[in-house]
């Protein structure tokens, strides 16, 4: 099972931007999906950014024009840029990765946009 651990979370102001790295254990070269998920506090996680075997990400409206997810196959890396940060963004962010019925989770990495 692929090992995730995110990077790149931190303190930053309204309107500024940030980008979260994700590096995985294994080779992402032939993932089924990848994604960005966050959760606020008090709330249920949810979407950000996901991406299945054909190619296509789909962002969460919220996000949609601000956010960017990549991936760098030979570093085994996953990142989501952030740019337009609002304090509604504020979370913490998790990535995840599935291999074949195989998902896997990173620990999370905390976001803080402050006003």
């Amino acid at each position: 099972q692929v090992q995730l651990v995110e990077s790149g979370g931190g303190l930053v102001q309204v309107g500024g931007s940030l980008r979260l790295s994700c590096a995985a254990s294994g080779s992402i070269f032939s993932v089924n999906a990848m994604g960005w998920y966050r959760q606020a506090p008090g709330k249920q996680r949810v979407q950000v950014a996901y991406s299945n075997s054909g190619g296509i990400t789909n962002y969460a409206d919220s996000v949609k024009g601000r956010f960017t997810m990549s991936r760098d196959n030979a570093k085994n890396t996953v990142f989501l840029q952030m740019s337009s940060l609002k304090p509604e963004d504020t979370a913490v962010y998790y990535c995840y990765v599935r291999v074949g019925i195989k998902s896997s989770w990173g620990q999370g990495t905390q976001v803080t946009v402050s006003s």
